[in-house]
């Protein structure tokens, strides 16, 4: 009967429990966004148009009680310059979602998997940069978030150019998200992405993420953070390639 409800197969709902579970563990363990993790890689069993607004309502619940918990520590005079010009970004990116075809949107996606685990890779010095850096931050923040679910390395890189301290840092970017998310949530209701299907599904996945988060806050690992990182950005590659080579056969 569930599967009937879903139209998935039993190896599509197996394999987006598992990515989920593995995408919030990591999450849990370093910090790093699930977006970049969980994307790709449900892109090689689903739409594009139909995993993004899952990811979306999966990840706002955590945003909610984050940016809740962290409100006074906020930098809004540089979150606010943000807001803008990612507001039009997530309205430009909707319509694509929408609009262009599938195949041309996964390619997308997997070039830019592949072009930021490349520079997540590279030796970067710390850089600082003024407030008008949120023009490029905001609008491709709110583009390739609303694509693809996966816009926060365009906030942090502008946060970090700011060099705000780790409190500040951690609570700005966490009601960006919240932002960012609730407008991108009801971008995606409005143009019909919120189907029963998808609904379902998120109801479904919503356990798993909890669990993830669980064990990855609980987890020790026996490799130091930087390593662990450049061991994602190598999977991240890797998918990377795969979307654009899945894109083009």
């Amino acid at each position: 009967m569930l599967l009937e409800l879903l139209q998935l197969t039993p190896i599509q709902i197996v394999f987006s429990i598992i990515i989920i579970f593995i995408a919030y563990t990591v999450k849990g363990l370093s910090g790093f966004g699930s977006g970049l993790i969980a994307i790709p890689l449900l892109a090689f069993l689903f739409p594009l148009a139909f995993i993004v607004p899952v990811l979306g309502l999966l990840s706002y619940s955590g945003t909610l009680m984050q940016s809740f918990h962290l409100r006074k520590q906020v930098a809004w005079h540089d979150m606010l310059p943000l807001l803008p010009f990612s507001l039009l970004g997530i309205v430009i990116a909707i319509w694509l979602l929408v609009n262009v075809d599938a195949n041309l949107l996964v390619r997308s996606l997997g070039i830019f998997v592949l072009m930021y685990s490349i520079y997540s890779l590279l030796p970067l010095p710390d850089f600082s940069g003024s407030r008008k850096w949120a023009v490029i931050a905001g609008s491709s923040g709110g583009l390739v978030g609303a694509l693809f679910g996966t816009g926060g390395p365009f906030y942090v890189i502008y946060l970090k150019m700011r060099q705000l301290d780790k409190s500040q840092f951690r609570a700005t970017i966490a009601m960006i998200f919240l932002v960012d998310g609730g407008v991108r949530i009801a971008g995606y209701t409005a143009s019909g992405l919120y189907s029963s299907q998808v609904l379902l599904l998120v109801a479904i996945l919503f356990p798993v993420l909890f669990a993830g988060m669980y064990v990855g806050h609980h987890m020790h690992i026996k490799i130091d953070q930087k390593r662990f990182n450049q061991l994602i950005s190598v999977t991240l590659m890797m998918s990377g390639l795969m979307l654009v080579y899945k894109s083009i056969v």
